[in-house]
């Protein structure tokens, strides 16, 4: 698998940014953390619009900055796609002209993504002739996205696109970002501040605090991180799974999923039998029985699991890391904990209260 490898260190005023990634050319990899930890400072490094005196960046097979080499791509030479927050799209242009713009000035053999494409995938067919200022936030920005993707880069940055839109329209336009991840086979850097968001789109993430990176990892790892607690806001820890669907259960309005050879049960969904859907369990929503239950009960959702680690959070509570096939956390009490006399390699069951779906999820 290709890779996204680079080192940059920049002195800003009152802000060192230092940090050194690898992540797979593919997918979306998520950017995320407090404000001020250098999550654009990141994009700008990566595109060029920031210069590391000792930075070096290689995608794939391509390097785009080698200081030590005395090599350095300027932004307007790296094939590259960057979305800012707001769309700035040309007022006098409308929206097929807009989407042209970039994709008149590469050349035939560059051009890799068609309008053909774009439209369909963002949905745009019925907006090419209007003007921006006709357009809803979610479809200013829609069009935004596809005028970068129509300049065919190698690479695409997201500098948190969502940030403007109000719910809805995030809800509105979440749906195609999912769609552009699987239908175009572009690596994708997604920095936001929504946990929510990141939930929804991420293969990978970086957490960067104070201009560090804290941690990197797939989206299951670090969500289930004892380590980054204190840095997801409403949400927690917990866990991030990828299940199937397995049947339909219309009588209760409930979709069974399939995971890992056990079910979980969640709201009935549009979906068909066997396609993918990801779920979201908190840790406050867990909790651990040391046996079965024999006898009927109003849980639905119950896992195996094993006890992996044990955190202390404060006086009351403690985190228990657990292995369901993906990493799972429960956060109990402590006399919870003595009770069960629980430790590390340990079975137990995970009885899950609530399964919380990405399209549920706000900021």
């Amino acid at each position: 698998m290709s890779r996204l490898t680079a080192r940059f260190d920049v002195q800003l005023p009152n802000f060192h940014f230092q940090i050194a990634l690898d992540v797979p050319a593919s997918g979306i990899t998520a950017v995320f953390g407090p404000s001020g930890s250098g999550k654009t400072t990141l994009l700008r490094c990566l595109s060029g619009l920031e210069r590391s005196s000792t930075g070096f960046m290689r995608l794939a097979d391509e390097v785009w900055q080698d200081e030590s080499r005395g090599l350095y791509l300027p932004i307007y030479e790296r094939p590259l796609g960057y979305v800012f927050q707001e769309p700035r799209l040309f007022p006098h242009l409308n929206v097929r002209s807009n989407l042209l713009y970039g994709f008149k000035r590469i050349s035939l053999q560059d051009r890799r993504v068609s309008l053909e494409q774009v439209v369909d995938i963002l949905g745009i067919g019925h907006l090419l002739d209007r003007r921006p200022h006709k357009l809803s936030g979610g479809e200013q920005q829609r069009v935004a996205i596809g005028r970068a993707l129509l300049t065919s880069p190698r690479l695409l940055l997201l500098d948190e696109p969502l940030a403007s839109l109000d719910i809805e329209r995030k809800r509105e336009i979440l749906p195609f970002l999912q769609r552009l991840r699987k239908a175009l086979d572009i690596p994708i850097i997604y920095v936001s501040h929504a946990m929510s968001e990141i939930l929804q789109l991420a293969d990978m993430v970086l957490v960067l605090k104070a201009g560090r990176l804290l941690t990197s990892g797939s989206l299951t790892e670090v969500f289930s991180s004892l380590d980054l607690r204190g840095l997801r806001g409403p949400y927690s820890i917990g866990a991030v799974i990828e299940a199937n669907i397995a049947a339909h259960e219309p009588e209760f309005g409930l979709t069974r999923l399939e995971f890992k050879a056990q079910s979980l049960h969640v709201p009935l969904q549009p979906l068909g039998i066997g396609e993918p859907l990801r779920i979201h369990i908190l840790s406050s929503d867990v909790s651990l029985a040391l046996a079965p239950v024999t006898v009927p009960t109003s849980v639905l959702n119950v896992l195996e699991a094993t006890v992996i680690e044990i955190r202390e959070v404060d006086q009351a509570t403690v985190d228990v890391k657990l292995d369901v096939g993906a990493p799972l956390v429960a956060s109990i009490t402590r006399k919870s904990l003595v009770k069960l006399a629980l430790k590390p390699g340990q079975r137990v069951y995970a009885h899950i209260k609530s399964v919380a779906l990405s399209e549920e999820l706000s900021d």
